[in-house]
């Protein structure tokens, strides 16, 4: 785990502009992404994709908050299945310590 609380804002590549830029504009925006995530997560597993299209989200939208939650302790990986293009993917579901919490 890493010392990001889910109230700090995004990370960014710091070589990178652009993501300096998009970390920026996440800023405000990210918490109740990361709940909408976790939310949703607490009602069935599902993968980064299915999370994003589960919620109209980009994948570069969704998937750094599912991943901010899982640094944070909040959800882990329970298995894995077929993406729509036929590839694997990670399921995605929230820790034992979470089923029912409002974090």
């Amino acid at each position: 785990m890493t010392n990001q609380t889910l109230f700090d804002a995004p990370p960014f590549q710091k070589h990178s502009v652009t993501s300096r830029q998009a970390s920026e504009s996440m800023k405000g925006k990210t918490k109740s992404l990361r709940a909408q995530v976790l939310d949703l997560l607490k009602t069935e597993a599902l993968t980064d994709e299915q999370i994003a299209q589960r919620l109209n989200l980009s994948g570069s939208t969704a998937r750094p908050r599912r991943i901010e939650l899982q640094k944070a302790g909040l959800v882990k990986a329970s298995g894995t299945t077929k993406t729509a293009s036929g590839r694997n993917a990670t399921v995605w579901t929230v820790t034992t310590a979470n089923i029912g919490n409002n974090a």
